[in-house]
């Protein structure tokens, strides 16, 4: 229903998932913060300026989009993503959380899995500004440091 993935897609979220670290995913093992029987959570990769170490959670099974995902995952993501809110407040010291999700290539959506998105927000972080401008591609050893701080709090 309602799918957009090209013909003979290579999904970078599942090449991700299944522990592979290649040219064709971004997502590093390192970069996992959480995960559980369905669904995985990530430092994500590309970063909007002043809201550096965002997440993502995605389920651990391929659905392209929110019209055609199962109750109970979209249930679990909501719970994850409360949990992570509270953590990230709490390891970033941020003012606030910005949780956004895509659907379809009119809404932005770039990797054709299911993925919901966390932001740090901080006061005057310009958000809005720097979401409609490129996101800056990190590299993985900046991300590990947020990945700590996460886990650390969800382990509390």
């Amino acid at each position: 229903m309602y799918r957009h993935a090209p013909k003979n897609y290579k999904c970078p979220i599942c090449i991700g998932l299944s522990g592979v670290e290649n040219e064709d995913t971004l997502l590093k093992q390192a970069d996992e913060i959480y995960k559980d029987d369905l669904v995985t959570a990530y430092i994500n990769s590309f970063w909007i300026p002043t809201c550096e170490g965002h997440v993502i959670i995605v389920p651990n099974k391929h659905y392209e989009n929110i019209y055609g995902i199962p109750e109970a995952y979209g249930h679990r993501i909501f719970e994850v993503s409360k949990k992570i809110s509270i953590a990230m407040k709490k390891a970033y010291k941020c003012n606030g959380i910005t949780i956004r999700q895509n659907n379809e290539t009119a809404s932005s959506q770039h990797a054709f899995h299911y993925h919901m998105h966390i932001f740090p927000r901080y006061t005057g972080d310009s958000f809005d500004i720097n979401l409609t401008q490129k996101s800056i591609l990190s590299v993985p050893h900046e991300r590990i440091k947020y990945a700590k701080k996460l886990k650390k709090q969800l382990i509390q």
